[in-house]
């Protein structure tokens, strides 16, 4: 095998698949465009459609779609393209971006039966680790983003951008740069920027370190979950003298369960309430974020929705706080 071309360990790992049909979101930029060659000599052209997003805030924007439609070409993969000019934005540009490309992608796949490729990469994955691990204290936030997710796929996350950028130059596949991925604006930036070659400088295996750190931490969450599992017994209560029993740490993961549980996906942060939850007492009720309230009641500790009238507004800076750079672009 060529060293530079990545087709035959991304097909090994099992992710991309003979007409396993596949929705492959395309900026344009290196990993999306390598991606994109991958899924169509993996997968077959037929069975993949790309979509690029053309959000017309750069004065490039055109010329990137032209770039993704003659990539689609050569490769002979259709081209979806979606346009959304500024108008349309609204509150942190980063989460609205990233939240309107995959809705289409979304609505793509579940039309062709299909699944979503991400081009996320292990370079992607140590940013977000790094900036998770300065802006939250939850240890969920140090697993990183899975290879799987649903119908999200990501196949070269074992992979860099540096090995992405060379088996485009292998394929001779060109790429275009968004320069606004390296401004300082976004969080994810000033990780990209400043924090890893500062790490590179503290130690050559700095990215590593992170990426072995994030998998032993993934294969501890399986046990972890597990305990959870046996505390719970797939119940979506627990008895307030039961969780006041459980060690603190044990106690926290059972709260965040359940929260999880009753917002329908993750919501962050609950755990860090666990100690005012375990003190309700009989009819006591707590909002805890995320538009969720426990409320203890039969002496059963319960997660339900805040009423509309009493839920707090997020701002818009903690939203980015919250939000920048956790999903990389495409």
């Amino acid at each position: 095998m060529n060293e530079l071309d990545l087709a035959e360990p991304v097909a090994a790992a099992g992710l991309l698949a003979p007409g396993r049909a596949v929705v492959t979101m395309l900026s344009g930029g290196r990993d999306s465009v390598c991606l994109l060659d991958l899924a169509a000599r993996i997968v077959g052209a037929d069975a993949v459609v790309a979509l690029h997003v053309n959000y017309g805030l750069r004065p490039e924007a055109d010329a990137d779609q032209r770039h993704c439609a003659a990539v689609c070409c050569a490769l002979g993969v259709r081209l979806e393209t979606v346009s959304a000019g500024p108008a349309a934005a609204s509150g942190n540009f980063q989460a609205w971006a990233r939240d309107l490309r995959y809705a289409h992608a979304q609505r793509l796949a579940e039309a062709r039966g299909a699944e979503i490729t991400a081009g996320h990469t292990a370079t992607d994955q140590v940013e977000t680790i790094l900036y998770r691990l300065a802006s939250s204290p939850s240890r969920r936030a140090l697993l990183g983003m899975r290879e799987r997710e649903g119908r999200l796929i990501r196949p070269l996350l074992r992979f860099t951008r540096e090995q992405t950028a060379a088996h485009c130059a292998a394929r001779g596949l060109r790429w275009v740069d968004d320069r606004t991925n390296d401004s300082d604006r976004y969080a994810r930036g000033r990780v990209r920027a400043s924090l890893l070659p500062a790490l590179a400088a503290v130690h050559p295996a700095a990215q590593a370190n992170v990426l072995a750190l994030a998998e032993n931490l993934r294969a501890e969450a399986e046990v972890l979950d597990a305990l959870v599992d046996g505390v719970l017994e797939g119940r979506a209560e627990i008895e307030m003298a039961r969780l006041r029993s459980l060690p603190a740490a044990l106690g926290r993961l059972v709260v965040q369960r359940l929260a999880d549980g009753a917002a329908g996906g993750p919501a962050a942060g609950v755990a860090r309430r666990a100690d005012e939850i375990t003190a309700l007492r009989e009819g006591g009720m707590l909002d805890v974020g995320r538009g969720l309230r426990a409320c203890v009641s039969g002496g059963l500790l319960r997660f339900g929705r805040t009423p509309e009238g009493v839920r707090k507004p997020r701002s818009p800076a903690g939203d980015e706080n919250q939000r920048a750079g956790v999903s990389p672009p495409s």
